[in-house]
């Protein structure tokens, strides 16, 4: 999608309907900075405001994610075309998070061998070393979390007995036996457990 165009259209349609950015956002009951920064292209409408907005400014949620007025003829090839730009921006979120995730593991990983290392080395054996093992153990876990967290946001495992596409929740994913991204997991469509794969895109 594009926001810059999402924004002219907003404004334009504003500008027809007699409105001003501050009347717009008294309207909707945000502040008219928010209406700015969509005119602007900064960001898109909230989910939650877009049916009223569309209200407002009599044009519906297909015309606002386009950008422009769409007369009959090539609604459905619009239709097709934002769908098409949806699933391209939610693929390439997925890729970003799923980078995010294994570089924060990465790090996190490489953390925990460098400070072993130097408790090993820096900290005579007895108690200090253990307190200080332990300290690493649960700083490294913090991360792990979130890891599991964006892992857990992305994609979907695949039932292997199925094929059943499986969302868990997180505390479901983080209970789950694993190896890598493949986890243990019931599918509530065969009702089995396997090794699920993650699956980043369909």
């Amino acid at each position: 999608m594009n926001q810059i165009k999402i924004g002219e259209f907003i404004s334009s349609q504003r500008k027809s309907k007699g409105l001003t950015q501050a009347s717009l956002a008294e309207k909707l009951g945000i502040t008219d900075r928010a209406v700015s920064k969509w005119e602007r292209g900064k960001s898109l409408p909230d989910a939650s405001l877009m049916l009223e907005l569309c209200e407002i400014l009599d044009i519906t949620v297909n015309e606002l994610l386009c950008g422009e007025k769409i007369n009959m003829e090539n609604q459905n090839e619009k239709n097709e075309q934002l769908l098409l730009d949806m699933a391209k921006e939610a693929e390439q979120k997925n890729k970003i998070i799923w980078t995010a995730m294994w570089v924060i593991m990465s790090v996190s990983i490489a953390g925990l061998l460098v400070g072993l290392a130097l408790t090993a080395f820096f900290i005579p054996e007895g108690v200090w070393q253990l307190v200080a093992i332990i300290g690493l153990c649960i700083l490294f876990l913090i991360p792990c979390f979130y890891a599991l967290k964006l892992e857990v946001s992305v994609g979907h495992y695949k039932c292997k007995n199925c094929g059943h596409e499986i969302v868990p929740t997180y505390s479901q994913a983080l209970n789950a036996m694993h190896m890598g991204t493949t986890r243990y997991l019931k599918c509530p469509s065969c009702g089995k457990r396997t090794w699920c794969k993650k699956v980043i895109k369909k």
